[in-house]
């Protein structure tokens, strides 16, 4: 069985290379966008290939390890996308409890 990687890294090779936007402001609010678009995508596909593997273990196509290993690797996606809401809603706060 190939083990592939959840490729949640915010700073990734496909962003390296993003066209220039006019503002600078502009071009960070769209490559961060489209970043926190993209992982919430591919931990979206992480869960729906759970989900398929338990119909496919309950249909008695699929061994209880690789069942397991997928529902982990969807649980340990949804954890890590549940503590950067966490971390960016504190950033949010910090930044309008601030005095101007």
């Amino acid at each position: 069985m190939d083990i592939t990687p959840l490729r949640l890294n915010p700073i990734s090779a496909g962003t390296l290379g993003a066209p220039k936007a006019e503002s600078p402001a502009g071009n960070a609010l769209d490559t961060f966008s489209g970043i926190l678009n993209n992982e919430i995508h591919q931990v979206d596909a992480v869960q729906k290939s759970a989900d398929t593997a338990v119909e496919k273990f309950i249909a008695g196509e699929l061994d209880i390890h690789d069942v397991m290993i997928e529902v982990e690797k969807a649980s340990v996606a949804m954890q890590l996308t549940v503590q950067l809401r966490n971390k960016v809603m504190e950033a949010y706060q910090e930044v309008m409890r601030m005095q101007v």
